[in-house]
Formats: structure tokens, C-alpha cells, sequence
């Protein structure tokens, strides 16, 4: 006999498939405003815990946790950005309450773009703004082949982006627990082809690294192209995670443009 499913029956199924992939870094109760912040490559939800501290208690703050790091560790990872974003888009669904922002760096700003486009798809209401931060536009994606390096050639590369964690890679363990995540993640980046004339409707905000060796002020501004609301830029000095240095002034950027 086939039971027919009320919405009652797969609440509980929706709460629980919600908390694994969406974490609250910081309730606010009586909030304005939330903000979903989406990890770069190799990253967790925790990575945003400093930032969520900086901002006002108006601001609710949560991170994505993709599979396959820290406690989904053993579940399978997922190596397409679309696939990714259509994971993330069944865990919002319902959406969450109220006026959301979403903040993505570098991977991250690409996922929470698809995710804004296959929002609008469904209907539902697209964020009040996406904050991209440290990655080129869409439509500026390439293959740097990094995904194929060999264990040594990654960590390399990982410690020459970001050389406050570089000590950490000297870490036999360390590398073996985090270097499965990062490459499935640079490959999901590096075979991302984003549709063409692909925009969103909400404005867009996109934070730059002077010194990024990865990513030129043009490919940022290109951004442009990719949604219909509007587009500013703000720079910081710094690198690819120039974000470990300036938390506090980029909580600020942010406030300014949430409040």
C-alpha cells in the first residue's frame, strides 16, 4: 500500500538534512538580517566564526558545511559547483525567514552564485545582496590544472596562497585528513563553465586582495556582467586570504551594506 506524504511527515527529514549542511556561527535573535557564508576550496563552516564575531547583533550569522570535511569527514564529496549548489538549495528548502545576504570566498562566492540562480529558477526570493569576495567572475573561469598536481605540488600551491597556514601543511597527518577535500574541491572549480549571459537580480558586492596572485581587478569588476542590480568593489591589501588579516574592517564593509 502506498502512504501518501504530508508536509508534516518530512519535516523532520528537512530540519535534519538542514542542520548538517547549514551551521549557526552566531544567533541574533530579533534579527534583520542573515548572512550565509560559503567556504573556499578545502574549507569548513567554522572558517567563518571570526567574522561572525565582528558583526552587530542585527546580523544572524551561518556557514555552509560541504561534505566530506570536519564531522561529514566520511560522507562523499561533490566535485560539480551545480551539483553543489542544487545540494544546498534542497537544505534551504523552505528558505530561510526574512532578508538574506550571502558571502562566498573564492570557491565559495562561485557557489553562492549558482545557488542565487537556481533560486530565481524555482520562484523563490533571490538574496538581498551577494558578497564575492577573492574570486574572479563567472564567466572568467579556467583550468590552472592544479586539481592534477601530485600530493606535493597541491600542498605547494595551497601554502604559497595562504602562508599563515603553511606551517600547518608540514603536518603529515594534517595533509592526509585535509589534501582529499582540497583537490576534489579544485576540480569542481577548475571544470566549472558557467552559463553564458548567467545573471542574477540582486546587487553584488566584490572584495579584492591587492596582491592576489590568483585573481586580476578585471576579472573581479567582470562580475558586472552577471547581474542586473549593480555592481561596487573594495579593495584590501593582502593576498588570496587576505580575509585573515582584515576580519574586523570587512565585518564593518559588510554592516555598512546590511544596515
Amino acid at each position: 500500500m502506498i502512504r501518501a506524504t504530508r508536509l508534516e511527515d518530512d519535516m523532520p527529514a528537512r530540519a535534519a538534512d538542514r542542520e548538517l549542511w547549514i551551521r549557526s556561527l552566531r544567533p541574533a535573535p530579533g534579527h534583520a538580517v542573515k548572512l550565509l557564508c560559503f567556504p573556499h576550496a578545502g574549507g569548513s563552516a567554522s572558517y567563518y566564526v571570526p567574522l561572525a564575531r565582528g558583526l552587530p547583533e542585527s546580523v544572524e550569522v551561518y556557514g555552509v558545511q560541504y561534505p566530506g570535511r570536519q564531522d561529514r569527514f566520511a560522507e562523499t564529496m561533490i566535485d560539480d559547483l551545480f551539483l553543489l549548489a542544487e545540494r544546498i538549495h534542497e537544505a534551504l528548502t523552505p528558505p530561510l525567514d526574512g532578508p538574506v545576504a550571502f558571502f562566498g570566498h573564492s570557491m565559495g562566492a562561485t557557489v553562492a552564485f549558482e545557488l542565487i540562480r537556481l533560486m530565481e529558477r524555482k520562484g523563490h526570493t533571490p538574496p538581498v545582496r551577494l558578497f564575492a569576495s577573492a574570486r574572479r567572475a563567472p564567466s572568467r573561469s579556467r583550468d590552472d590544472g592544479v586539481h592534477r598536481l601530485d600530493d606535493k605540488g597541491l600542498v605547494a600551491e595551497v601554502s604559497a596562497l595562504n602562508p599563515s597556514a603553511a606551517h600547518a601543511f608540514a603536518d603529515a597527518d594534517f595533509v592526509s585528513i585535509v589534501l582529499p577535500a582540497l583537490r576534489n574541491d579544485y576540480r569542481a572549480v577548475e571544470r566549472y563553465r558557467c552559463t553564458e549571459g548567467a545573471t542574477v537580480s540582486c546587487p553584488i558586492t566584490t572584495f579584492l586582495g591587492t596582491e592576489d596572485p590568483k585573481v586580476t581587478e578585471s576579472e573581479v569588476r567582470a562580475w558586472a556582467e552577471h547581474t542586473t542590480a549593480g555592481l561596487d568593489l573594495e579593495r584590501f591589501s593582502g593576498g588570496h586570504f587576505y580575509v585573515e588579516d582584515h576580519w574586523p574592517r570587512l565585518a564593518a564593509e559588510l554592516t555598512r551594506r546590511l544596515t
